[in-house]
């Protein structure tokens, strides 16, 4: 059984905790990351330098930091939640990376600012400028979503969306009046609709 460490409050354990949910595998989680336990320690660091959530650890010993990298290494050793068909697991990678590289870069302030509350983040200015700057790649999700696929690299669900979903999901949480965009809207609320998704898209937290 494979551990995975990291709280559940962590968007990117999540990916891991759906991804593994959806495969049928079972694991074991433990709490690291603050404010429940800080990874900065030395049992923590060797095992991820960056003193980061989450970290996969194999029966063997392997272990595995970066949450889609993690995703991609479950796809591949478990052939699961990746098209077989070529251009179409090209296109699960393809916005895979989208979402690590372009998507979460926009929301930091406003994030922090509006969903989690935390101190040094009240400039209005700076707020409107995270909001615009994600508004902009969701428009184009939604624009790709708009193309009436049931999923974002085709017929079936693929760790791309798991880690698009829970980027939804953060999405609807956080409190700003949002533009409208009925394809995302669609997408969050049939992944949310599965038990998988219900579970790691909870209304408590984003």
């Amino acid at each position: 059984m494979v551990r995975v460490l990291g709280r559940v409050t962590s968007i990117n354990v999540r990916k891991v905790l759906w991804a593994l949910d959806v495969i049928g595998e079972g694991y074991e989680r433990e709490d690291w990351g603050l404010p429940l336990r800080d990874p900065n320690v030395p049992e923590f660091l060797a095992l991820n330098p960056n003193g980061q959530v989450p970290v996969l650890i194999e029966d063997d010993g392997f272990s595995l930091w970066e949450s889609n990298a993690i995703l991609l290494y479950l796809a591949r050793t478990r052939g699961a939640l990746l098209p077989a068909d070529d251009h179409a697991a090209g296109k699960a990678l393809q916005w895979l990376s989208w979402q690590a590289s372009e998507l979460t870069a926009q929301w930091g302030y406003a994030v922090f600012a509006l969903l989690r509350k935390a101190e040094g983040f009240d400039d209005p200015a700076r707020i409107a400028e995270s909001l615009a700057r994600w508004t902009a790649k969701m428009d184009i999700l939604e624009a790709e979503l708009a193309k009436g696929r049931p999923f974002i690299a085709g017929e079936a669900l693929s760790i791309a969306d798991v880690a698009l979903g829970l980027c939804c999901h953060r999405w609807f949480m956080t409190p700003f009046e949002r533009k409208s965009l009925p394809a995302v809207e669609d997408y969050y609320r049939r992944l949310r609709a599965t038990a998988p998704g219900a579970q790691w898209m909870p209304q408590d937290y984003g």
